[in-house]
């Protein structure tokens, strides 16, 4: 195979009609023996598939949201697609700007020429060069606090800062430790040795301390965002991954839309995990018609039921109160402790006033599968997109097909712009077609139906086209805690996961709302009170939302 650099440098007076075409026919040759490098190693791949072996071939990215619509602001993470080139795009801020136009400018030098400026010369102005730096320097204050005895022997003494809430450590500190944690990602021990290095006298202890105590303002607020966000939203997205703690295995679970990120990490990623996590609160069980309803779906058997009916006549809550109430009813399988758990559960929280307008977009994971519930359209396409081909008729039908998603999905984005109830007929009848067709390839016909199943809920935008058609914003908000998890491994005490919930889910609400955690950490720890609380900011933003026609 020919090398590129082996060829010797052409100078252009060498370049010979002859010469040229010569070149070409080396290029030529190249890219087909890399053609054929590629028919080779796939060829290899079928063989083993046949004879039974593992392979793991390598996926790229199925690209459907850049493939669809590349300007739309909801597939910026996407990347091209085999459906389609994408037009160039200029990265963002790359626009022609004044640099330093809106700097506050802290310090002006004037600088003289080097050389003597001779006699009779005139002065012509400035020419300004700005220079943008950073002081990182201890800065140590000895809080002298007066004591005094009055008459009556009683003593006063000098109060400290609120800020310093009775700390060692100033406010500046403190928000540059939980940002560097919390925001970068650095941990504990890489704080300290920086820390000791700018010449803080500091421990690990007390390091641990900034991070984890004095928090619960914090913790509150995080705890708000959910109640706030189910109660002004019309949609949100969910997702979970896995979260270590205490050197086991757990989960994480992301709730939010465009205003909005709630983390929560628990040892189990069930359906009465995310109920309880739901109910925001104080976890209550009720028998109601949505809780009777949930046990007949499922099937619950009728002995259980009844005693559950003639003997729950009120709301439980806790935990342990209902576990307590399903031993003293003699209801010990665990399969009908498992539905009846969820659908009281379901029953508390809709009697609490959870909207049932309220939808859930989810990539398929069982557990999010209540009430209205819609799918995500790249994960369906995900199904197609990763099936191996074993011959060319089939890898055929596996572009085709996935091109005609493509195309549907990018109706159905239009769709969502700017709803049209005259043209769901047509797209329904699209969707139909597509998911129930034959193929030559009898694994993509399996997907095809079993999609085809899922139609209510992949379709569920032309009813409600206020919905998204992806979860594309819950697992960017997931990444920070794959990053966490690659870097820090997990969390050891509860304290610990609470701050690692807590901050996460405000450092991203703040990051929706377009607000600096960097200043929403100083407003906080200073109580300036200059940012209001996030919850009041959700509320604004839905509000004008809605006023939009």
């Amino acid at each position: 195979m020919f090398d590129h650099n082996a060829l010797p440098t052409i100078t252009a007076s060498q370049r010979t009609p002859l010469v040229e075409q010569l070149l070409e026919q080396i290029e030529q040759l190249l890219e087909a023996n890399r053609r054929q490098a590629e028919q080779i190693q796939q060829l290899r791949d079928e063989i083993a598939i046949l004879k039974g072996q593992k392979v793991r071939p390598k996926f790229k990215p199925s690209g459907m949201e850049t493939s669809t619509d590349p300007e739309d602001d909801d597939d910026a993470d996407g990347e091209a697609g085999s459906g389609g080139e994408r037009p160039p795009r200029k990265r963002a801020g790359s626009a022609k700007r004044r640099k330093t136009a809106q700097l506050t400018i802290h310090e002006t030098r004037r600088v003289p020429p080097q050389a003597p400026v001779p006699a009779g010369s005139r002065f012509k102005g400035y020419r300004d060069f700005v220079v943008q730096d950073l002081r990182i320097t201890p800065h140590n204050t000895r809080y002298r606090l007066e004591v005094w005895q009055t008459p009556d022997g009683e003593r006063l003494l000098g109060a400290l800062p609120p800020s310093l809430n009775g700390r060692h450590f100033g406010p500046e500190l403190r928000r540059y430790v939980l940002y560097q944690h919390h925001h970068c990602h650095v941990t504990q021990p890489l704080l300290l040795e920086q820390l000791r290095e700018w010449g803080i006298d500091i421990s690990a202890g007390q390091i641990d301390a900034l991070l984890s105590g004095g928090n619960e303002d914090f913790l509150a607020e995080k705890d708000q965002l959910l109640v706030t966000g189910l109660a002004i939203s019309r949609h949100i997205t969910v997702d979970d991954s896995g979260a270590r703690h205490q050197g086991h295995n757990g989960y994480v679970t992301q709730i939010g839309n465009d205003w909005f990120a709630w983390f929560a990490s628990t040892g189990s990623k069930s359906r009465i995990n995310f109920l309880q996590l739901l109910h925001a609160g104080d976890i209550t069980y009720t028998l109601n018609r949505h809780a009777l309803d949930y046990l007949q779906e499922e099937h619950l058997p009728k002995a259980p039921l009844q005693r559950l009916q003639a003997q729950t006549s009120a709301t439980i809550t806790g935990i342990d109160a209902w576990a307590a109430h399903l031993d003293a009813l003699g209801i010990t399988c665990e399969r009908h402790r498992r539905i009846a758990t969820e659908g009281l559960l379901l029953g508390g929280l809709i009697e609490k006033g959870f909207s049932l307008d309220l939808v859930i977009v989810s990539d398929g994971a069982g557990q999010f599968a209540i009430l209205l519930h819609a799918l995500c359209w790249v994960h369906a396409e995900r199904l197609v997109h990763k099936l191996i081909p074993l011959n060319d008729q089939q890898r055929q039908d596996q572009a085709r097909v996935r091109g005609e998603i493509w195309e549907l999905y990018a109706d159905l984005k239009a769709y969502r712009r700017d709803p049209d109830p005259a043209l769901a007929p047509a797209l329904v009848a699209r969707f139909d077609a597509i998911f129930t067709q034959r193929t030559a390839f009898a694994t993509l016909n399996q997907t095809l139906k079993r999609l085809h199943a899922h139609k209510e809920k992949l379709l569920l935008v032309l009813k409600r086209p206020d919905i998204v058609l992806h979860t594309n914003g819950s697992e960017g908000d997931l990444r920070g805690y794959v990053k966490w998890r690659k870097i820090s491994g997990g969390t050891r005490s509860e304290l610990g996961k609470r701050c690692r919930d807590g901050f996460a889910s405000l450092k991203q609400t703040c990051r929706k709302l377009g607000i600096s955690f960097w200043d929403y950490l100083g407003d906080r720890i200073r109580r300036n009170g200059n940012i209001p609380p996030l919850p009041d900011i959700i509320r604004e933003r839905a509000a004008a939302a809605s006023a939009v026609p």
